[in-house]
């Protein structure tokens, strides 16, 4: 296995279950280790405790949504890359999530998850 027999890490912040529950079996089958969160709040307790190697981060979340999350864990002080899920395509939430120093973007209708896993893959390899 890759990562020198280590599992990466992974954390995923989605407020929909169906979803958490897909995520959670695709990358568990794909060797990683996984913990997940339901909103932004979580997602930032989760990281205080322990940061992940790769956080999958949603936007729209209830309580804090994604870009608090992102201001919470600017680029420049964090060691993790940030995925952003959205379920919506528009610039203005793309341009925002580069200025907050998200490492991809994927909006959730045009993604498939093997193209999500060969993301998170290619991100931890550096």
């Amino acid at each position: 296995m890759e990562f020198d027999m280590v599992k990466a890490d992974i954390l995923i912040a989605e407020d929909d279950p169906v979803l958490r529950e897909v995520y959670t079996k695709k990358f568990s089958l794909s060797g990683f280790s996984i913990r997940t969160v339901k909103d932004g709040q979580e997602a930032i307790a989760a990281i205080e405790q322990k940061q992940p190697d790769i956080l999958i981060l949603d936007l729209n979340m209830p309580v804090v949504d994604g870009f608090g999350v992102l201001e919470k864990f600017p680029k420049e002080k964090r060691t993790f890359p940030v995925i952003i899920l959205t379920n919506f395509g528009n610039e203005k939430n793309r341009e925002r999530g580069d200025a907050l120093g998200a490492d991809d973007y994927f909006v959730k209708s045009e993604m498939t998850i093997r193209s999500l896993l060969e993301m998170v893959q290619k991100l931890i390899k550096g």
